[in-house]
């Protein structure tokens, strides 16, 4: 059964507010923008029964952070009304408390689970790539459990696990295999996270056009010796 894109699974807890003007979006706005031009952020017809997918936040103080929205992925370039505060999220009861013009993203819980390993941590990006997703294996990339949903408690455990593991030292980077074509990236600051997502978008498309040649030559051989 097809899971159902932008769906809030999580207990939201929501103040509704103006857009805080001071915050200053320039940075997490400018590579939100960049994610939607290589569509790793965004909304089409043909994918996820239509829903926007993608979302991107970051650190403001302690445990507090800024989010997009939800729905918000097929808005080309967004502006403070589409990000608000999330104040607080307790884990282990799946509730989030947040403030601010529109919900959070439905991946928000996700979010502040990986905010919740590490303070140096200052952003994370969640986009979905249908190529880093399926290279899974072949890159050896970290992922949670076959099985675990987006936006649940277990997410938050199994993003848990694998910092304890170790396995997001050398890449920060993990993909979800429960969650279609879900890659999540983070880092102490944007250019970080972003390169990581982009730099393995880059490996994973390398095998995509090695796999094709290999293909065409051997339909090439075949042809010839008929």
């Amino acid at each position: 059964m097809q899971e159902t894109e932008g769906v809030i699974k999580y207990h939201l807890h929501h103040n509704p507010a103006l857009a805080n003007l001071e915050w200053d979006i320039a940075p997490i706005n400018t590579w939100r923008t960049l994610l939607f031009q290589l569509q790793l952020i965004g909304q089409q017809a043909n994918r996820y029964m239509g829903y926007g997918y993608g979302n991107i936040s970051q650190r403001m103080t302690g445990e507090k952070f800024i989010i997009s929205g939800t729905q918000t992925g097929g808005i080309a370039e967004l502006s403070a009304q589409h990000y608000c505060l999330v104040n607080k999220a307790t884990l282990s009861d799946n509730s989030l408390y947040s403030t601010g013009p529109c919900q959070p993203s439905s991946e928000a819980l996700t979010h502040a689970s990986v905010y919740a390993q590490d303070p140096g941590i200052h952003c994370v990006i969640h986009v979905h790539s249908p190529e880093i997703w399926q290279s899974t294996q072949a890159l050896r990339l970290a992922h949670t459990e076959q099985g675990i949903a987006y936006g649940t408690p277990e997410m938050a455990h199994a993003v848990g696990k694998l910092f304890a593991s170790g396995q997001l030292d050398p890449l920060p980077l993990f993909t979800m295999p429960g969650h279609e074509d879900g890659v999540i990236a983070f880092g102490q600051n944007f250019p970080d996270a972003a390169f990581a997502m982009i730099n393995t978008l880059a490996s994973a498309k390398q095998l995509e056009f090695n796999r094709v040649n290999i293909d065409e030559l051997a339909i090439g051989r075949a042809s010839i010796t008929e």
